[in-house]
């Protein structure tokens, strides 16, 4: 079955579930006016089902390729970037002095869901270069953004970010890379990077990388860190890819996935470079590129479910298998379990969609007003969106295979990619281990106000939805004010270890409750989205009791008698 963008469920989710209206009631983004945004949903839809999703299966069969110390993309990538690339959609949110749009960063997410349906290993690629835009722009010099946001933008020059080192991954403090004046404002930047998406390609003219090393006489530690911008070619006098830079691509990573996009591990000899924002503020440039890409991670996850979602709705519509006890088309769609499985993979897609977008309309009004609250709701909702979008991913592409049955398991059928191209998502940008550690400690430190203001929304909606839906209205009521109860108890825990070690079940559970709310939402919308919305507060709403339960476990079992977690096994 091919890929068909879900543009009016992106569409019912904006105007319905999340308000972007508040957007587009902003001076800043007045711009997007529902037609607007009507034609750029619909015109990227286009691009991805006709431009994309027939080269997904293209690239996973033939992989990017290390020939000569140059990296060779898989046949039809390099036309399926320039159809994005042309239509202006790399730059779409940036802004208009450097060649951007201007445009809201929800429509940015819209894309990207698209994308990642249509071809996950080309969305990263654009996903990389928005990420390092809306980096440059907030802390490059005039003079580095004169010079490469144009490039960037327009797609001719693409994005990287080199943080992973063999002996530093999550522990980004123990980055051993080294950067020394050059005495003409230049640095050279030396060390090895590795698992680095998109570290090279012969799609675009150059390819500019951000680096994180430690200059000299800086401190250990992430206090330590500083931020490089290194081309892989200099620009000449013209502005146009000049002689080499002392960086080179190693080796390609052999993965278990994402055969298309190439994972690098990158050696910098002395390449020179120059630093973005502060001595010392690696870090804090850093994560604004790497926040962008968690929320587009997240995005990544749910788009890929939508794709498996779709292949297994048209694959169980079509398999005649079986003698169901209720008899409608005598495929296996009748079969409840296989129901089961289908309205599970809707129901988790179209709650991780909602959250995710709630994260972006909430981060387009914090940059349209400035308001604080807004900050703040959409960095206690990003590791949630991060962590539910790709569990989501995984989840549902694994079920697509189960709707399959045996030949899901077989390459031919195609299902099999989805799930090993997703499964890494949950590693990108941060564990989603680290998500959940993040929202339980730095999240809650506000005393764990953008978290109960969330839960005052969710109850709110229960109260009113009371007259029309009573039913679902009380479920949904009732768990978030088991949530809040929840919250108030880890907000008071003085122990962070406790707080971890309960960290991942509070993330899903927040997840969980934040879905039953949306559903409420879309069911009040629209009459005939009651009976998904029944399935979800009915049939996994109530997990969120148990994992409610492994929070208050704490580290209970965890760390009992001293011997390792692998010596206990037998």
């Amino acid at each position: 079955m091919p890929y068909k963008s879900p543009v009016d469920e992106i569409a019912f989710c904006m105007e319905h579930l999340v308000c972007f209206d508040r957007v587009q009631a902003t001076e800043r983004f007045a711009e997007a006016t529902p037609d607007l945004v009507r034609a750029v949903l619909e015109e990227a839809g286009r691009i991805c089902d006709t431009a994309l999703a027939p080269l997904n299966h293209v690239g996973d069969r033939e992989p990017a390729r290390l020939e000569n110390g140059v990296v060779r993309s898989a046949p039809g990538l390099a036309e399926g970037y320039r159809a994005v690339a042309e239509g202006g959609w790399i730059g779409m949110a940036a802004a208009e002095q450097h060649g951007g749009m201007a445009l809201p960063g929800t429509l940015n997410t819209a894309l990207n869901d698209m994308m990642s349906g249509a071809n996950l290993a080309l969305q990263l690629l654009v996903l990389l270069s928005q990420g390092q835009i809306e980096a440059l722009e907030a802390h490059a010099s005039d003079e580095l953004k004169e010079l490469y946001l144009p490039k960037l933008n327009a797609g001719d020059w693409n994005a990287t970010m080199n943080l992973t080192e063999p002996q530093a991954g999550s522990d980004v403090g123990a980055l051993r890379a080294r950067a020394e004046p050059n005495g003409d404002g230049t640095f050279s930047v030396t060390g090895q990077k590795i698992f680095i998406t998109w570290g090279d390609t012969d799609i675009t003219r150059n390819t500019i990388h951000l680096v994180l090393a430690r200059l000299g006489d800086a401190p250990a530690g992430t206090r330590g860190l500083s931020l490089f911008l290194v081309p892989k070619l200099l620009p000449d006098a013209d502005s146009n890819p000049g002689e080499r830079n002392n960086v080179r691509v190693a080796t390609i990573e052999h993965k278990m996935g994402l055969h298309s996009s190439p994972t690098c591990v990158m050696d910098f000899a002395g390449a020179k470079g120059w630093l973005v924002g502060n001595e010392g503020g690696g870090m804090k440039a850093m994560f604004t590129m790497m926040n962008n890409a968690r929320l587009g991670v997240g995005i990544e996850g749910i788009g890929v479910a939508e794709a498996a979602t779709q292949a297994a709705a048209a694959f169980a519509a079509e398999r005649v298998q079986g003698r169901p006890l209720r008899h409608e088309t005598g495929t296996i769609a009748d079969h409840a379990d296989v129901r089961r499985m289908l309205r599970e993979m809707r129901a988790d897609t179209f709650a991780a969609r909602a959250i995710a977008f709630e994260c972006s309309v909430a981060l387009d009004l914090a940059k349209a007003t400035g308001g604080k609250a807004w900050a703040a709701r959409a960095a206690f909702l990003t590791p949630i969106a991060k962590a539910f979008g790709t569990d989501t991913g995984i989840s549902v592409a694994s079920l697509a295979m189960q709707v399959h049955g045996g030949v899901g398991y077989m390459e031919d059928t195609g299902v099999a990619q989805y799930l090993r191209d997703v499964r890494v998502t949950a590693i990108y940008e941060g564990t989603n281990g680290i998500q959940a550690m993040d929202l339980v400690g730095r999240k809650l430190m506000d005393g764990g106000d953008a978290a109960f203001h969330l839960l005052d929304e969710i109850e709110a909606g229960a109260e009113s939805a009371r007259a029309r839906l009573p039913d679902l209205a009380g479920l949904v009521w009732q768990a978030a004010a088991s949530l809040r109860e929840m919250t108030e108890k880890l907000v008071a825990e003085p122990d962070m270890n406790t707080r971890f070690a309960g960290a991942a079940a509070y993330l899903r559970a927040f997840a969980r409750v934040l879905g039953a709310h949306i559903h409420l939402k879309a069911a009040l919308a629209d009459t005939r989205r009651v009976p998904l919305a029944t399935f979800y507060l009915k049939r996994l709403l109530p997990e969120y009791l148990m994992l409610i339960a492994q929070v208050e476990a704490g580290a209970a079992g965890l760390y009992d008698n001293d011997a390792s977690p692998a010596v206990q096994s037998a």
